[in-house]
């Protein structure tokens, strides 16, 4: 399959009931775009800016989420006063997820199912229970 390309372009795409596998977008602004009943099993996002993006009733198992957050310090776009909002995450089943080397500070958990939670081993459904007593 030859490729189309589309370079040094300010376009609008319309594209719909079409494959396009294997396609790269490299220094490409995707503002404002609508993925809508999409396919992107194996899709690879990299040093991307994501702010205020929604993702409803999409599967995502398997995924793999890593170094999110703002700049590390060394990096080009490192600025020690910027922070990062908050993300929320609503309706989602996270069972039996790994959340590791996080900072959860300030998370705040709202009628959740924590059966079975553990933070470093320890049961926190447990742990309320017994805090409950007191």
């Amino acid at each position: 399959m030859e490729p189309t390309k589309i370079r040094n372009a300010h376009t609008q795409l319309d594209v719909s009931e079409a494959v396009v596998n294997g396609s790269k977008f490299v220094r490409v602004m995707l503002k404002d775009c609508l993925f809508q009943d999409v396919m992107m099993a194996g899709t690879r996002i990299t040093d991307a800016n994501l702010s205020d993006l929604e993702i409803e009733g999409a599967q995502l198992g398997g995924a793999y989420i890593h170094n999110i957050g703002m700049p590390p310090e060394g990096h080009p776009m490192y600025d020690p006063q910027a922070k990062m909002r908050p993300l929320k995450f609503e309706d989602c089943n996270l069972e039996g997820s790994v959340l590791e080397n996080c900072n959860l500070s300030g998370v705040e958990l709202k009628d959740c199912n924590i059966k079975g939670l553990k933070i470093d081993g320890v049961d926190i459904g447990v742990l309320l229970n017994e805090y409950r007593k007191k």
